[in-house]
């Protein structure tokens, strides 16, 4: 969630890279995949999955959970966070997620930062969370601040919707809802390790809580934590050249290869976060105004924001600002 007050946390995107990234920088070995549905073939697909991340708008509501919508765990034995700044939901789900994985490889800064918090109440336990420059710093890499500001200029101030990341996770044969504005851990109820595993009941939660939300609605992602699957199609790879299983082998090369693809567009996208296209933006419209173009532009810009938002209009989604 965003406020003016975010104690210098920026904003995140939900996107695979980008959490990837925090992934790697916090010295863990998974990587985060975009799930775009929640059939058992697609979760079956990004096993060992081990949380998932997500995305939602926030809607105000009661503090205390509906028995349809699992019941706090006051006793929870597990690690858990409050989220006690603006803007650090993102970096604090996954912390949340990492603090229950049990075994977890890490970096030396995240375990130190787990071992500190040890035993601290969730409201202690986030401050110390958020209070982690180091940490502050990785989340905040592929998230710069504006280079505008409208400060001054006697705009109308408009509310924006909020978005809030929450995980759901496998502990002690119960899924989880780990969210940092909620006091404690909400448990969802225990799940059958046969078949589908965890999966099926964070499936249903999850179900269930977008059924919540007006036909149609849009304002959801959800992303998957899981093992970082090269190294082993790597593995595999080089066992089935090595006995000559050639039909197999390119199987896994396609695969291998994907990764790779994968990898390299996340590095691409992640550059460009880390650019600031102002100055560049700044001379293509100089550029413009000296072509005696500028107008023409504005005007063409204006029309295809105009046509969009008479799209959305018919679609039912949300309103959108002209400006």
């Amino acid at each position: 969630m965003s406020d003016e007050v975010s104690s210098g946390w920026e904003l995140t995107e939900s996107d695979p890279s980008v959490f990837t990234e925090l992934l790697n920088t916090l010295g863990v070995p998974y990587i985060v995949d975009d799930l775009y549905s929640l059939d058992p073939e697609a979760l079956s697909a990004l096993q060992p999955l081990h949380a998932l991340i997500f995305l939602f708008k926030w809607l105000p509501s009661s503090s205390e959970p509906s028995s349809s919508e699992g019941q706090y765990d006051t006793d929870f034995p597990g690690f858990f966070a409050q989220q006690t700044v603006n803007n650090a939901c993102a970096t604090l789900a996954v912390i949340n997620a990492l603090g229950n994985i049990p075994s977890l490889p890490s970096g030396p800064q995240l375990a130190d930062l787990m071992s500190f918090t040890a035993g601290m109440d969730p409201q202690t336990c986030g401050m110390a969370v958020t209070s982690a420059d180091w940490l502050r710093e990785a989340h905040n890499a592929l998230s710069p601040p504006s280079s505008i500001s409208l400060d001054g200029l006697g705009l109308p101030k408009k509310a924006e919707d909020a978005y809030h990341f929450v995980v759901y996770i496998p502990i002690m044969g119960s899924v989880y809802e780990l969210d940092g504005l909620k006091p404690y851990p909400v448990r969802h109820g225990e799940y059958d390790d046969s078949g589908e595993g965890w999966s099926k009941k964070a499936r249903e939660v999850i179900e269930h809580r977008i059924g919540t939300y007006p036909p149609g609605a849009l304002e959801f992602s959800l992303l998957a934590l899981r093992e970082d699957p090269l190294p082993a199609l790597q593995k595999q790879l080089e066992h089935l050249q090595e006995t000559e299983n050639h039909s197999e082998a390119t199987q896994v090369l396609v695969k291998v290869g994907n990764e790779n693809s994968k990898r390299e567009r996340w590095a691409f996208e992640n550059s460009l976060r880390r650019h600031n296209h102002i100055g560049l933006i700044h001379a293509l419209l100089v550029a413009l105004a000296k072509a005696g173009q500028l107008s023409s532009a504005t005007e063409n810009a204006t029309n295809a924001m105009r046509e969009r938002i008479a799209r959305r209009r018919e679609m039912g989604l949300g309103e959108m600002d002209e400006d």
